[in-house]
């Protein structure tokens, strides 16, 4: 009988946890939401299901709740510096990263292979123009020259339909899928929110940015045109 009590004890202590994580997730989508009609503009944004989320707007403004204290300060430190916020990037498990001015990087607890390739290319002068990543230490990175996975399996998936549809513009990786946006088509893997699957594949807008949580999205060209479902 004690045994019950405790296992009842646990599974109403991890329910608990998680109604609380999905009040904080709706609380957080719904402040990202308003920030976007408030300015009236969104570049890009960060979106998760547990772990907080970020709009970016301007050439260096942003808006955030929910996010790890170390992406807000170094948001903070770019914004003062005057930096130009490309695009942000955050896990479910608070891993981050920020691409800023001509090809400045920022992050935090990303997997090691992929903190390797961006530095060969830094020091090489290459250019991340996309990069997505997530906590079960995948990734995809594309530069102005080259295109990389966390596996080759992932990196040859890609480039086997860049003949047909053209560059690659935009990636997104995560927890459940692999969403490759290129000139002039689009790939999944996995399993994407069906109000995207659609609309993805008819917008006019030139798909720059990508991101997904759950059954939220947003895209964006990267500079004022963007939808989204929150």
């Amino acid at each position: 009988m004690e045994h019950l009590r405790f296992c009842l004890r646990a599974c109403l202590g991890l329910l608990a946890m998680l109604m609380a994580a999905h009040t904080e997730a709706q609380t957080s989508r719904q402040f990202i939401k308003q920030q976007i009609e408030y300015h009236g503009e969104c570049r890009n944004v960060a979106i998760t299901k547990y772990n907080g989320d970020v709009m970016l707007y301007g050439s260096n403004g942003w808006a955030a709740s929910g996010c790890p204290q170390d992406l807000t300060e170094a948001l903070n430190e770019l914004n003062s510096r005057g930096e130009y916020i490309d695009d942000v990037q955050l896990t479910e498990q608070g891993r981050w990263l920020v691409l800023y001015g001509d090809n400045g990087v920022m992050y935090s607890n990303i997997p090691y292979s992929l903190e390797r390739k961006m530095r060969e290319w830094n020091s090489g002068g290459e250019v991340i123009t996309s990069l997505s990543f997530n906590d079960d230490g995948d990734w995809v990175a594309v530069s102005t020259n080259y295109i990389c996975a966390s596996d080759a399996r992932i990196q040859e998936w890609i480039a086997d339909r860049i003949s047909e549809y053209g560059k690659v513009w935009a990636t997104c990786v995560t927890d459940d899928a692999i969403v490759v946006v290129y000139e002039s088509g689009v790939r999944t893997l996995g399993v994407i929110p069906p109000s995207l699957s659609s609309k993805i594949r008819n917008t006019p807008i030139n798909i720059y940015r990508l991101k997904i949580a759950g059954d939220a999205w947003f895209f964006s060209d990267g500079v004022s045109n963007y939808d989204y479902y929150m």
